[in-house]
């Protein structure tokens, strides 16, 4: 056989250890993604990944279908504690320590299981009509943390009561959760962005935001299934385009993030001269990744750069206050941002005050969310005769 015919052994070794290492590296970096967004080790995220021909959103919707059992039931809980003690399945004192704490209602906690919860308790119509602002909170309230999820839960319902917002932007959802909300927060109509693993939210108080229409646009190359939710809605008469989202998480996911920040603000571009446009959400943006996309578009502000950049409301993830994620190590971020695009024409609307929420300890110890929500108002020359 000719020399030329055999092959050269030690260039094909070097060639399959590169691949090796290569396709070691992309697992090792899907691992540490999927571990991020599900708050599981290495050993469950390399389980799921493998079982799912490392296809991140398979993996992902195959470990939320199957953690569902482990996370709280309102039908099922509800149905338990109404029942007399002896036909209980189990008593409080039998029962582990985690549903222990789920059971429990905290004394400074608003008891959402009464026939008329205290957060539907809408304001008296005359002071509503009274009120010409808009009052908006955006808020991850990480459901995908299940630990004292009741509890925490219950602790946002609270936070709707205090403030009583027009708009509310929820991120990580899931299932579970939003069914909690649609018994709890009853004057609010409900947008959901998604009903399968987790996903965003709007709501909207049915007493003076009314929804004419809604749709989901999705990111083509998400590996985390994150999408844009947008609504169209009327407050007191002006045209309204409302949007949220959750972008890609992770350091290392900074291009797919970027990719997402434009569709966003492609989207507030094309929105009518008329309409004004308000946008929320945990962005996970870093300034230097806004920056890179070329900054925001011309009429489009960053809120709390509009209102002076506060230090009091600058970090919303922020692991020096916040204990919920047990981390060892500091980070102190400005990942959820509030947008604002003022319609071009008619009554021009204007950011008031931003204000950072969820910073009270619960009974359990623990905070609502591993985020601080952000509580914003506006006003407008249009809502104030």
């Amino acid at each position: 056989m000719s020399s030329s015919f055999i092959p050269n052994l030690t260039t094909t070794s070097a060639k399959t250890e590169e691949v090796m290492e290569e396709l070691e590296k992309t697992r090792s970096r899907l691992c540490e993604q999927f571990g991020t967004v599900t708050g599981s080790d290495s050993a469950v995220a390399q389980c799921y990944l493998a079982e799912n021909d490392w296809d991140m959103e398979r993996a992902l919707n195959s470990f939320f279908e199957a953690d569902m059992e482990s996370v709280f039931d309102v039908e099922d809980t509800d149905e338990e504690n109404n029942r007399p003690s002896s036909k209980r399945k189990e008593t409080d004192r039998d029962a582990p320590e985690s549903k222990r704490k789920m059971n429990s209602k905290p004394a400074d906690c608003i008891d959402l299981t009464e026939d008329e919860p205290a957060c539907s308790k809408s304001k008296d119509s005359s002071e509503e009509e009274g009120d010409r602002k808009l009052s908006l909170i955006s808020w991850n309230v990480d459901g995908l943390d299940t630990l004292n999820i009741q509890e925490r839960a219950r602790g946002l319902c609270s936070y709707l009561a205090l403030y009583t917002p027009d708009v509310v932007f929820l991120q990580e959802l899931i299932p579970q959760y939003l069914q909690y909300l649609k018994k709890r927060v009853v004057t609010y109509q409900i947008v959901e962005g998604n009903e399968d693993g987790y996903f965003t939210a709007m709501l909207l108080k049915k007493s003076r935001v009314k929804l004419q229409s809604s749709e989901i646009i999705p990111y083509p190359t998400t590996q985390m299934m994150r999408n844009l939710l947008c609504a169209k809605v009327t407050f007191l008469g002006q045209e309204l385009c409302l949007m949220t989202s959750h972008l890609e998480s992770c350091k290392d996911q900074a291009a797919e993030r970027m990719k997402q920040l434009k569709v966003v603000l492609q989207n507030i571009k094309e929105e009518p001269d008329n309409v004004t446009v308000i946008f929320g959400g945990d962005t996970n943006l870093r300034d230097s990744e806004v920056v890179q996309v070329g900054g925001l578009p011309p009429g489009v502000m960053d809120v709390w750069e509009e209102l002076g950049k506060e230090e009091h409301c600058r970090y919303t993830w922020d692991t020096k206050m916040n204990n919920n994620k047990g981390v060892s190590y500091t980070s102190r971020c400005r990942f959820d941002r509030i947008y604002l695009r003022p319609g071009k024409t008619g009554a021009k609307v204007s950011p008031e005050h931003m204000v950072l929420v969820g910073m009270e300890k619960l009974d359990c110890g623990r905070y609502t969310s591993d985020h601080w929500g952000i509580y914003c108002s506006f006003t407008s020359s249009a809502w104030s005769v």
